[in-house]
């Protein structure tokens, strides 16, 4: 009876019933089979709507939003693209290593991994295409590069994690700092692997001049800024997750309008943007609450844990396992629906055996880059696909051989820790 709910959730994503709809269906029918009381259902339905999204905490979500679509609309993302180009497109394979570091970066403030893939597709690949690049190396930069928004902060993907989990949102955020910047040095090397083994798929391009680097180097100064505020005010204590996304709104409109890239059609987009996008992550919230109700009252985690325990399994078998249905499952979901359903069997299943938050964070932000390029289905990798107009097949073959970095990377922080808990241990 217990596996019934679940059944219902699962059926209800393939025919294709919207997620925030099917979480809260298939978890008052979890209610009412647990229960068998309909004023239980009802009342849940009443009052889970409210609890779950009037919350202080939860205006974090539209103002890091509205910093992602702000920044997107003040053109900051060529800037970006064209002070990586100037500096390394004289080392063979160098583009793609820019456009690594570009599409990061972007995505970091974009808060997005669709979003960072679609427009930097618009800008790179043509560059790299009128250069002589193979579309499996500019593919699957744009598409591993553009994935690293889920890890490099600020992330909506996890912002949304530490609220659902109640883990600090600043330790998380100053948590993915050294695993971002081991992926994207990983990257670089693939890369440079790859154009070593098979030189034909990176031509040397062009060598700017030292005045054409500063000036494409002081143009990027917007988007760096807004990153070294953020991480400042959060790893500082100066300032609140929601104080610093609303500081980093404000300066991303004001730097767009200084620089007369944020129009007025531009900034009402990014305002309509930012309703869409956080209604639609508060719909999931109150889905996933609800259906989280259903898991209360049915102590399903509980139980889990509990069997885990009696069979003496060694918990980081219990991780591999996790690990991989994270790696299975995020193949064919975006990364917010996925940590809502996911994690209210797996978070208090790692808790129980001794891992720590922050840490299984990171982790998870990690098995939602590589789901989201690798197929057979890669959300992102069609992203790219459609939007460059390159051979999909293609795009697989480049981020299933760029998306070994991620994959060291995973392995280095499980072996290693303190990779990911040293910069919060230092936090204030």
């Amino acid at each position: 009876m217990v596996a019934l709910p679940f059944l219902a959730l699962v059926v209800g994503l393939l025919i294709g019933i919207p997620i925030a709809i099917a979480l809260a269906v298939s978890g008052l029918f979890g209610l009412w089979l647990v229960t068998g009381n309909l004023d239980v259902v009802i009342a849940t339905l009443a009052i889970m709507p409210y609890n779950s999204s009037a919350q202080y905490i939860l205006t974090t979500i539209p103002m890091f939003v509205l910093m992602a679509y702000l920044s997107s609309s003040g053109g900051f993302a060529r800037d970006l693209y064209t002070a990586g180009a100037d500096w390394l497109a004289h080392i063979r394979g160098g583009l793609g290593i820019a456009t690594v570091f570009s599409c990061a970066i972007f995505g970091a403030l974009s808060g997005a991994s669709f979003a960072a893939a679609a427009v930097m597709s618009k800008i790179a690949m043509p560059e790299m295409r009128r250069y002589g690049y193979s579309e499996e190396l500019a593919a699957g930069a744009i598409g591993v590069g553009s994935t690293l928004s889920v890890l490099i902060p600020p992330s909506v993907a996890m912002v949304v994690y530490g609220l659902y989990t109640e883990t600090s949102i600043g330790k998380l955020f100053i948590a993915g700092i050294i695993p971002g910047i081991i992926v994207a040095i990983f990257l670089a090397l693939s890369i440079n692997i790859w154009v070593l083994i098979r030189p034909s798929h990176a031509p040397q391009a062009y060598k700017s001049s030292l005045s054409e680097r500063m000036a494409s180097l002081r143009r990027t100064w917007p988007s760096l800024l807004m990153i070294v505020i953020v991480l400042t005010l959060l790893y500082t204590g100066i300032a609140t997750a929601t104080e610093v996304g609303g500081i980093g709104a404000f300066l991303a409109m004001i730097m767009g309008v200084a620089r007369r890239r944020l129009t007025w059609t531009g900034a009402m987009e990014a305002f309509k943007g930012t309703l869409r996008t956080s209604a639609m992550i508060f719909l999931l919230l109150i889905g996933a609450n609800i259906f989280g109700n259903y898991m209360a009252f049915s102590q399903v985690p509980q139980h889990m844990a509990a069997a885990l325990g009696e069979m003496e399994i060694n918990r980081w078998l219990v991780i591999v396992g996790i690990i991989v249905t994270y790696f299975v499952i995020s193949m064919f979901m975006d990364e917010i629906p996925l940590l809502l359903i996911t994690l209210q069997v797996t978070f208090p299943v790692i808790t129980s055996l001794g891992f720590d938050p922050v840490w299984f964070g990171v982790i998870s932000m990690l098995m939602i880059c590589t789901g989201l390029v690798f197929p057979p289905v890669g959300l992102v990798a069609f992203v790219v696909s459609s939007t460059a107009n390159a051979d999909l097949v293609k795009v697989y073959k480049g981020t299933s051989i760029l998306m070994i970095a991620i994959v060291l990377t995973i392995v280095l922080i499980m072996v290693f820790p303190g990779i990911v808990l040293w910069l919060p241990s230092k936090m204030r």
